[in-house]
């Protein structure tokens, strides 16, 4: 995720090896994560996950933070996807839906932003978190966030997939403030790389 807000992977990425991912956007309510993947576990589908949280939001503030206004992803741990765009989220706001991934944004440039992330995701191969990047990168090349860049993160998890032992985060990376926090993220994913091939070399 990149953002011109300050430190937008603080709440916006839900991850959980063996169950599923989030995404939260928009007008956004931080318990949509941890519900979605309540829900996950439980052994609902992301369709109806996306629509039991939506039909169970209180929608507490509608004049700042109106339910019309979230936008958010559930994908589970087989790759399905369900992504909600609501009708008061920022324009350009909107989702495309790919094979194993979705992407999703507001206050974007036009729908090509979307569009190129999920054909740059499909088109690179390798490790999840070069697609990923690849995704941020084709997105903010046509146009991104139209106020511009300061934050980006990224979440990888798989079942005993990070360096330690009994470690499901691959990744979990945050660019809090930068003037170009996609190039500080590709840097960090990239040393990220170069570990897991050093270690893969001592197995």
């Amino acid at each position: 995720v990149q953002s011109r807000v300050f430190s937008v992977g603080n709440g916006v990425l839900w991850g959980e090896a063996g169950v599923g991912m989030v995404a939260t956007q928009a007008i956004v309510d931080v318990s949509y994560g941890p519900q979605g993947l309540d829900l996950l576990e439980l052994g609902y589908s992301p369709d109806v996950v996306v629509q039991t949280i939506l039909a169970a939001d209180p929608d507490p503030d509608p004049e700042r933070w109106t339910v019309e206004g979230r936008q958010f992803s559930v994908m589970d741990a087989e790759g399905n996807v369900a992504t909600h765009t609501g009708t008061r989220s920022s324009a350009w706001a909107g989702h495309v839906v790919g094979e194993n991934v979705s992407a999703q944004g507001n206050i974007l440039a036009g729908p090509e932003v979307v569009q190129s992330m999920v054909d740059a995701f499909e088109a690179t191969e390798g490790h999840l978190s070069f697609r990923l990047m690849a995704a941020l990168e084709a997105g903010q090349a046509a146009g991104g966030d139209t106020r511009g860049m300061q934050s980006a993160a990224m979440l990888v998890v798989a079942e005993d997939g990070g360096v330690w032992l009994n470690n499901d985060v691959v990744l979990r990376l945050q660019v809090d403030d930068a003037e170009d926090p996609i190039a500080e993220l590709r840097r960090l994913v990239e040393i990220a790389g170069r570990q897991r091939d050093r270690i893969r070399g001592r197995r």
